[in-house]
Order: C-alpha cells, then sequence, then structure tokens
C-alpha cells in the first residue's frame, strides 16, 4: 500500500492498486489516460477533492461499478483518511485489491454497496 497515491476522484483507491509502480496516483495527475476519464474533468473544473464532494453525485461512469460507488460513498461517510486505514488493515489480513495482472480483486465479488462497506469495516 502507498498512502503518497492517495485516491483517485471516482473513489477508486489508488493506494492499493499494484498494475503500474510508476503512476503517482490519480490526484498527483499520474494517470495516462485522464484525458478521457469524466470524473478526473469534471473534479478538476469544479476544483474539488472527489466525486463525493458534488452536488450532483453519483453521476454514472464509474460509479455504475458497485465497488467504486461503494469506495466513493465511504470517502463521503468517513473521509480519505479513514479509507486508506481500511483498505490498509484489511490488506494486512490477505483482502486482495487487484488480483496478479487484473484489475479486480477481493472487494469486485459482492454486488451490494452494503457488502462492500462491511468489508471495508472489517
Amino acid at each position: 500500500m502507498n498512502r503518497e497515491k492517495g485516491l483517485a476522484y471516482c473513489g477508486l483507491a489508488c493506494c492499493a492498486c499494484s498494475e503500474n509502480e510508476t503512476c503517482a496516483g490519480c490526484r498527483n495527475d499520474g494517470c495516462n489516460n485522464k484525458e478521457w476519464c469524466k470524473h478526473f474533468n469534471c473534479c478538476k473544473e469544479k476544483g474539488i477533492s472527489g466525486c463525493w464532494e458534488c452536488s450532483e453525485f453519483p453521476c454514472g461512469g464509474m460509479h455504475e461499478k458497485v465497488r467504486v460507488l461503494a469506495f466513493a460513498q465511504f470517502i463521503k461517510k468517513n473521509g480519505d483518511r479513514k479509507i486508506m486505514d481500511c483498505l490498509e488493515q484489511n490488506e494486512k489480513k490477505g483482502v486482495v485489491y487487484h488480483y496478479p495482472g487484473q484489475l479486480i480483486g477481493d472487494y469486485d465479488k459482492f454486488d451490494t454497496i452494503d457488502e462492500i462497506m462491511e468489508m471495508l469495516e472489517g
């Protein structure tokens, strides 16, 4: 876990991502594909730290994925530090954010926001 990478504007956990070691994280302008990202561009234009601070949240896009929506709602309710604490604690318990070579992991096993919130809170 690399807390310096932080969280993406949409709610994804750059800090827990192991797919690109050279990426600095979304909110650190590290993502190579930010030009097409609705959430990146919208949050930058509005001057907000993430979608969870927007009056139009959730607005579709990445939030159509239950994990991303659950993470963003968790951040809205509990803040950046708390979700990173939970992710780090779960990682130590063996919970995997991304399976090797994939962009899915243990948090993607669930169908509901409540199940993911439960897993985050351990």
